[in-house]
Parts: structure tokens; sequence; C-alpha cells
């Protein structure tokens, strides 16, 4: 092994390293993970110690493969006897309140950043693209905050953001893809017809997809005799990566089907359950900290002085403008729904990584080097912004609208993991229990 590769994987040890002690830290003080791990990126990159990486294209091989693997574990995670009582109402957040914020946020920056600073030019489908790029959430975040103060949410509020946060990244990135489409193609009206039918085919292929795969990938690993239990693990993963590229391949959207497949995986039957959730628990945490880290190793926090204002203007707007609407408009025809809950949900509207993966998007798309990089650096401000200001300040939210029970018994303190749940105790722990 030469010394190149050697201090690599000194620099990657080390990075690890640190960002579990910072989860530790964070978790303790009430501080969201992914602000510290993206710190850490921060505090090693370019402008700290002084790791050099430029590159958007692996980034968002990286990032991609990383967000992959968490929403196939999110999927797996998730029980649909939880979420059965509120899924219609997590479903039309995570979907018509992803495209109500990018609608209402895109509306916002074309008018607002257009008018009030004359050194910028956004064209209309910039701005769409720009707030399309932001218009995911990252609320599963909350939850290691609320476990750290003992807190349980009432009114299924819980499973509702976890849903949401779960199942909302494939709507972003459909809307992200197709307006760089549009932006890319010249506009002309050819284009907008392709881009509506690509809308459509990405989500009715990807939903087809990830159910049927999903349902071939627990026959398969039911019916496949392996001599080693330790290599389930191994068959459930590759599944999960097959059906991402299979589905993108098929021009669906890869992210909704490996959400819906390990939906349809987790709630079934399967030889080694148990294990393979438990590898994939911590499937997802290196999944985490690597797209986070990547994603703070890649920015140069020097640009952030020349986007600050408006970057402010914009997020101000987001949490006290677009996400409200959003989510009081998706949640209008559930009129059981107390006022108090969709405040809550409003405000724990969390931007993070997500974002800004997709943000690296226009880099590798081609768009113009300029309006690439200000979209960067604007979604990156934006998720510091949303970190800090909604990140730290959920716990009092959830007891100023009473919405929080103190009950140490019943909560578990675990990581930080987005889509994270505690592994069913039903589990099938051999090949032959499964059949």
């Amino acid at each position: 092994m030469d010394t190149h590769t050697e201090t690599i994987l000194l620099i990657i040890s080390i990075l690890f390293l640190v960002s579990l002690f910072a989860s530790k830290a964070g978790t303790r003080f009430g501080v969201p993970v992914l602000l510290l791990f993206l710190g850490v990126g921060m505090f090693f990159g370019t402008s700290g110690l002084g790791i050099q990486f430029d590159n958007y294209a692996i980034a968002q091989i990286i990032g991609t493969i990383a967000l992959c693997l968490i929403l196939f574990s999110g999927g797996l995670d998730t029980s649909y006897k939880d979420i059965k009582p509120i899924a219609a109402q997590g479903i039309a957040l995570a979907t018509l309140g992803v495209f109500l914020t990018a609608f209402f946020t895109g509306i916002f920056i074309y008018y607002a950043v257009n008018a009030l600073f004359s050194n910028l030019s956004i064209s209309f489908l910039e701005a769409m693209l720009l707030a399309s790029v932001m218009s995911s959430t990252d609320s599963a975040s909350v939850f290691a905050i609320l476990r750290g103060k003992g807190i349980k949410l009432k009114n299924n509020l819980k499973p509702m953001l976890e849903l949401e946060s779960g199942s909302n990244d494939p709507m972003a990135y459909m809307l992200t893809v197709v307006l760089i489409q549009l932006i890319t193609s010249g506009q002309h009206d050819a284009a907008y017809g392709q881009a509506v039918l690509s809308f459509f085919m990405q989500f009715v292929v990807g939903i087809g997809a990830g159910f049927l795969l999903g349902k071939v990938a627990v026959w398969l690993i039911n019916k496949i005799k392996l001599d080693n239990d330790s290599l389930y693990p191994v068959l459930l993963c590759t599944c999960g990566i097959f059906i991402f590229s299979a589905t993108d391949l098929m021009q669906g959207n890869g992210f909704l089907a490996v959400y819906l497949a390990g939906l349809v995986i987790g709630n079934s039957k399967f030889a080694n359950r148990r294990l393979s959730l438990r590898f994939f628990d911590g499937l997802a945490w290196i999944s985490q900290i690597a797209l986070f880290l990547i994603l703070g190793l890649l920015v140069n926090p020097s640009g952030f002085w020349s986007v600050a204002l408006v970057s402010l203007l914009i997020g101000a707007f987001m949490i006290i403008g677009a996400r409200p609407l959003a989510v009081f408009a998706s949640l209008l025809p559930f009129r059981k729904t107390p006022v108090r809950d969709k405040i809550f949900v409003s405000w724990v509207g969390l931007k993070g990584a997500v974002p800004i993966l997709f943000a690296i998007f226009p880099f590798v798309a081609g768009l113009e080097q300029e309006t690439a990089l200000f979209i960067f650096n604007v979604v990156f401000v934006i998720t510091l912004m949303s970190l800090m200001i909604q990140g730290t300040s959920l716990t009092r939210a959830a007891k100023i609208l009473h919405l929080s029970d103190k009950n140490d018994k019943d909560e578990v303190k675990t990581p930080d993991v987005k889509y994270e749940k505690k592994v069913d105790s039903e589990a099938v722990p051999s090949h032959s229990d499964a059949e």
C-alpha cells in the first residue's frame, strides 16, 4: 500500500472519529448532529485545516449512494402499523407539501430577489430550481433532541413527521431534475411537454418498481439458501442498490422506488430479518456521516459572505412563510388535525444534507458556473440557518404548544439517524422461520 493511500485512510478515519465524538456532544447539549457533522467537514476543509476537495461529480456519486442506502434503511424501519393512522397526512406533506413549498418560495425568490438586489438577475426557472432544491425537509433529525430531553410528542406527530421526512426527498429530486432539464434544453414548447411527461414517468415507474421489486426481493431472500447467515444483510443491501439503479434505468425515480421497496421488505417476514435490520442501522449511520462530511469538505465558507443577505431573506421566508403555507394547505382536507399540530409541523421544516446534495446537480448538469455556485452557497447558508434557529428551539416549541409529554421510560435514546426506528423484536432469525 502506497503512502498516499495510507494518508487518505488516516484522514477518513480521523474524520469519522471526530464526527462520532461530535454526535455524542450534540445529543447531550441539544444541538442537531447534522450541524456538527457539517461543521467537522468544514473545519477539515479548504478554509480550515486545508483538505482540498472540489470534485462535484465524485461528491454527487458518494451522496447519491449514501442517500439511496439511507432511504432504503428508512423504509425497512417504518412499520405499517405506526403510519397507518396518519398515512394520508404524511403522504400529503411529502408530495403536495413539497411542491407548494417550492412554488411559494420560487415566486418569492423571483420577485423579491430581483426587486431588492440590483446586482442579481434570476430567471423564473432558476428561481424555481433554487426553491425546489430546498423543498425537502429533515424532520426526523428533531427526535434526537426531543429524546435527549425525555420528551414524547402527542397526537401521532412522531410517525407523521417520520413518514414525511422519509418520503419527501423523491419529490424534491423530481422537481430538481425536471427544472434542470428545462433550463438546459432551451425552454421551448416541446421541452415543457417532455418535462411534464418525465415527471409523471418518474413517479409512476418509481411506485410500480418499488412495490414489485420489493416483493421480488422478499421472495428471493426467502428462497435462496446461503451457507453463512452473515451474507443475508449483504444480499438485502444488494437488492436495494439493484432496485434503485434498475428503476433509474427504466426512467423512474430510484429514490422513491428504493424507499417503497424498503417499506415492503421491512413489513414482510424474511430470513435473518433481525440481523439484517441491525446491519442497516449501522449502515445508515455510516451513510449519514459520509454524506455530511463530503458536503462539509466541498463547501468554501468564504463564498458565503456574498450571498449572506439574500440567503437570510429567503431562509426567513421559508421558515415563516412558505413552509407554514404549504403545511396548512396540504392538511386542509384533514379538519380533525389540530391547529397547534399544524404549527409544530410547520416549525419542524428543518433543512438537511439532501438539499445541499441536490445543489450539486446544477454543477454536474453543466449549468452556468456562476449560477450553480450561487445556488449551492445559498442552499448551504439556509441549511445552517434552519438548523441553528429551528433545530435548537424544537423542545421549546413542543412545550409552548403543549405537544410534549415527559416520558423517559417510553423514549429510547438512539443516534440521530434519519428515518431511524427501534428494530422490531418480532424478527425472523433463520431461513426456516421465514418460510
